[in-house]
């Protein structure tokens, strides 16, 4: 009977993660996706790729998990750059990729 309570721990722990993993994908997704719509340029392959995870601390003291993700974007339809975004949890770190190339009024 331990065994299955220790079965089923673990189970939900390795749901939890997974869950965790596709939420924080479908915000980079977003993240990525509105970038390119701001600065004009072609978001490519209409996806995210994880390319790093690491355990960290959030503010409130708690440990957690640091996510990096990278897409491709194009200029002009004949290159490919790669933007990188960082998630703590769901909240934005860290972004490189595409800005405006115009000035854009602060408010």
């Amino acid at each position: 009977m331990p065994t299955l309570l220790i079965l089923m721990i673990l189970a939900a722990m390795a749901f939890a993660f997974w869950s965790a993993g596709r939420a924080a994908a479908e915000r980079a997704e977003a993240v990525g996706r509105d970038a390119c719509r701001v600065a004009g340029v072609q978001w490519l392959d209409q996806s995210v790729h994880a390319i790093g995870l690491r355990v960290c601390r959030h503010e409130n003291g708690w440990l957690g998990f640091e996510r990096t993700f990278r897409f491709d974007y194009s200029i002009d339809g004949q290159d490919r750059h790669i933007g990188k975004l960082v998630l703590r949890g769901d909240r934005l770190v860290s972004f490189s990729g595409p800005v405006t190339r115009a000035p854009t009024a602060l408010h």
